[in-house]
């Protein structure tokens, strides 16, 4: 087959993507009409449909909006600081931003993939990857809180990730640039990419009672750019596939060099294949690496890091049967799967079509041996041994697609700026709908599951020009709503998000909300620095180390007066919020702490490390609007200069003022 009919040059692409950047698209000023607008409203009072995942790109973060309002809920830190929750600041939340390289304080956060149990959503997590230094994070959704994070070995720019099966056996993450293996012998020359740089697969097994992870073992394959990834489902369980681009090997000026070649490939690995090599002792186990594996404990409310020094190894070069390339053109980004397992859908950045393989004739064609040679070791299925059937024309710059649990696809298109619709059978497409503007991923509810719920898709967009009230240089990304109930796509609302949305996931309220913790139980909480009641309220000295174990209520800390600390102690403040009330959070800050503030839930204990700089008299207060009298919840520490005779004091409502002259 002659494929190069069917595809764009880069160059062709970026002119395309430029002109339609630049235009606006007639009449987007009214794209929402007021009927339509009512589909997206909830009442006051009223609950979302569906909790909408959001990556928060190069935030860090995981923002959670309902849908279909829009509203924003929460923002989950993950893989940055974040000052509103003392996330990386406190002692006890210092730790889950631990890497092998140190504390990171900042990373970027692409992919979002909720936890399943036989293809469908189960409400128990949802998974997250951080690309800059790659790790896989896991959120508990009972607390919305980040209970765990993973680092990988052997990878570089964790893009291709975290994907999931559909029992949750893994959570699955592609390098996106193949380097040379951790260690010494990783100092290669750069142009030798070819020879010493490889791409790594990354299968992290997953805990089915608490979630905590492993890296179970790792696939190396030769060295390409891996960029999206899905497991397979029903018919094609046990099987995983990957995108890949840059299979030309290129170093440098990748724009160029990396888009060379017709077409790359879709990698199908067969998971259950590699089990069984593990089983029968093929693995190689490589020792001498670091790697930090970060945990968080509600019981304790406390992190913990443990560096990790070895992984197991399967080389798909030298072992048959567990990987094949699927020539896919070009450039592919979204590899996605049918509800029913046997549809394959590969979406390249720089073709004119979408081909749509099929599972089926894939083990056809493994059984047949129809290959055209391979690539690394690895064979390479013939073209027209694995397609299906190609949906021609369907716009420019197809990037990732979804389904409606209806017998169609939506595909997003980033040059073309839309949604297109078409049917998985027949490859004719339905419908199509702008998007304002260059739409990167989309997401209907359930849309990677077996029985997605087809009632909305969401657009992620990259531009947002003429949408928003503009805030200077850098304007706001967005998402925009669709109603796909019906034959027609319909916008019913577009609305800012936060850092730069890459892919999202939508479950079901009812699956998340009524399993929602409302308080920690003050008496479950094991944190050993934690103050159950005011009675136990106390200042500690420990050498130049003071612990001050202070109680939140509304409205006052105990102990509110602290004196005896000197110019050069560790101060620790070691909060624990008394309440036992839903959603009565206490905040705390000191004046001159330089690493932040707390935000205490209740029932939770929270550490706030000082290191006073002058001597003087300090106050500290409640950040968190907590009730009428929340002003007044404050107290002071008295800093004296190093080896003072002031001694260590403490009080609450019994060191009342000396009188005197006003």
């Amino acid at each position: 087959m002659e494929l190069k009919k069917y595809l764009l040059t880069g160059l062709a692409a970026a002119t395309l993507l430029s002109t339609f950047q630049a235009c606006k698209p007639k009449g987007a000023g009214e794209a929402v009409s007021g009927g339509a607008a009512e589909k997206a409203y909830v009442a006051p009072g009223k609950y979302d449909e569906f909790y909408n995942f959001v990556s928060g790109g190069f935030s860090g973060q995981l923002s959670v909006y309902g849908l279909p309002s829009g509203r924003l809920l929460r923002v989950i830190p993950v893989f940055s600081l974040d000052p509103e929750k003392g996330w990386g600041f406190s002692e006890e939340t210092k730790p889950m931003l631990e890497t092998s390289h140190g504390n990171v304080p900042w990373d970027d956060l692409h992919h979002v993939q909720l936890s399943k149990t036989d293809g469908e959503y189960d409400g128990k997590w949802v998974f997250v990857n951080a690309n800059n230094t790659p790790r896989l994070a896991r959120v508990d959704l009972t607390t919305f809180r980040t209970a765990e994070i993973l680092e990988l070995p052997n990878s570089g720019g964790n893009h291709s990730s975290p994907f999931i099966t559909e029992n949750t056996e893994y959570v699955v993450a592609g390098t996106r640039f193949s380097v040379p293996v951790d260690g010494e012998s990783g100092d290669v020359p750069i142009n030798t990419y070819k020879q010493n740089f490889r791409g790594t697969l990354s299968f992290v097994s997953v805990n089915k009672e608490n979630g905590n992870m492993d890296l179970a073992f790792q696939i190396e394959t030769p060295g390409v750019n891996y960029d999206l990834s899905r497991a397979g489902k029903g018919v094609s369980h046990g099987w995983f596939f990957f995108s890949t681009y840059n299979t030309e090997q290129a170093n440098t000026l990748l724009e160029v060099n990396a888009s060379k070649n017709d077409k790359d490939f879709v990698l199908a690995v067969n998971w259950k294949k590699a089990e069984e090599y593990l089983k029968a002792g093929k693995g190689k186990k490589v020792t001498g690496l670091k790697y930090a594996h970060n945990k968080y404990d509600e019981k304790s409310h406390t992190s913990k890091t443990e560096f990790k020094t070895e992984t197991i190894v399967l080389n798909a070069e030298e072992l048959e049967g567990l990987c094949y390339y699927i020539p896919c053109p070009k450039s592919p980004h979204g590899v996605d799967v049918d509800p029913s397992g046997e549809y394959i859908v590969g979406s390249g950045k720089l073709a004119a079509l979408i081909p749509v393989f099929s599972f089926s004739k894939i083990q056809k064609a493994i059984e047949g041996k129809q290959f055209e040679g391979k690539f690394g070791g690895i064979p390479i299925i013939k073209y027209d041994a694995a397609l299906y059937g190609e949906v021609e024309k369907p716009g420019l710059g197809p990037l990732h697609t979804e389904f409606d649990g209806k017998g169609n696809a939506i595909t997003s298109f980033f040059v073309s700026s839309e949604l297109v619709k078409w049917n998985i059978k027949d490859l004719k497409v339905l419908d199509r709908v702008p998007t304002y503007y260059s739409t990167g991923h989309l997401m209907i509810p359930g849309g990677d599951t077996k029985s997605p719920d087809g009632k909305y898709v969401v657009a992620y967009n990259k531009i947002t020009k003429d949408r928003f009230l503009p805030t200077g240089p850098e304007l706001s990304q967005s998402a925009q709503i669709f109603d796909i109930s019906g034959d027609k796509m319909q916008l019913i609302l577009d609305f800012p998000t936060i850092g730069e949305p890459h892919y999202a996931q939508a479950i079901r309220a009812e699956k998340v909300r009524d399993k929602s913790v409302k308080i920690f139980k003050i008496e479950e909480n094991t944190n050993p620095y934690a103050t159950k009641g005011e009675k136990d309220a106390r200042v500690e000295r420990k050498g130049n180390q003071v612990h001050v174990y202070l109680t939140s209520i509304r409205s006052h800390f105990a102990p509110d007066n602290i004196e005896g600390v000197q110019l050069g102690d560790e101060v620790y403040f070691h909060v624990t919020n008394i309440e036992q009330d839903w959603d009565m959070p206490h905040g705390f800050a000191v004046k001159g702490a330089r690493n932040g503030e707390l935000l205490i839930m209740p029932g939770e204990t929270q550490t706030l490390k000082w290191v006073p700089d002058r001597i003087g008299v300090f106050p500290f207060y409640c950040t968190d609007f907590c009730s009428a009298l929340h002003q007044e919840m404050q107290g002071y520490i008295r800093i004296s200069k190093k080896g003072s005779n002031v001694p260590i004091s403490y009080s609450v409502g019994t060191n009342l003022p000396k009188e005197g002259t006003n």
